[in-house]
């Protein structure tokens, strides 16, 4: 997999990445991959700021998988930094290929070099599927989530 790239990135990255999201049955419902504006302005605000890495993988000059990466200094656990993994997308023709693991450990790497104590991420519930990954790279189903639409 040496032909792998793990980069930020790029507005021109957008359609890429909003076609991933919106490859599955949870994203079909709430992606908009005809109106892209939304996106773009999104893109924009991560890329201003340092503790957001949103990173695209490529494989033959195509986006082939993308996550976020979010570092976020606290108080608790002794002023703890942690992250938060959001967006983990493969494309569809490359699961299974080991990608979805190179990008978690890019991400858990870049974390221990932003000096994170801890890498949390969280998942739809009905995906099983992602939560054997995830429990296979280490992660453990430690939290109960709550969330409310605004």
């Amino acid at each position: 997999m040496s032909d792998l790239e793990i980069r930020p990135a790029q507005e021109n990255d957008i359609p890429a990445i909003v076609a991933m999201l919106a490859d599955d049955p949870l994203g079909a419902q709430r992606e908009s991959p005809d109106d892209l504006a939304p996106y773009t302005a999104a893109h924009r605000r991560i890329a201003a700021d340092p503790q957001q890495h949103l990173v695209v993988a490529v494989r033959e000059g195509r986006v082939v998988g993308t996550l976020q990466l979010t570092v976020i200094p606290g108080l608790s656990r002794r002023g703890a930094t942690r992250s938060i993994i959001e967006g983990v997308r493969i494309h569809g023709d490359e699961r299974g290929s080991g990608l979805g693991t190179q990008l978690i450990e890019w991400a858990v790497d870049t974390s221990r070099d932003q000096g994170c104590q801890l890498v949390q991420l969280t998942s739809d519930a009905t995906r099983t599927d992602a939560h054997r990954f995830y429990e296979r790279l280490g992660f453990t189903a430690s939290h109960l989530g709550f969330k409310l639409q605004l």
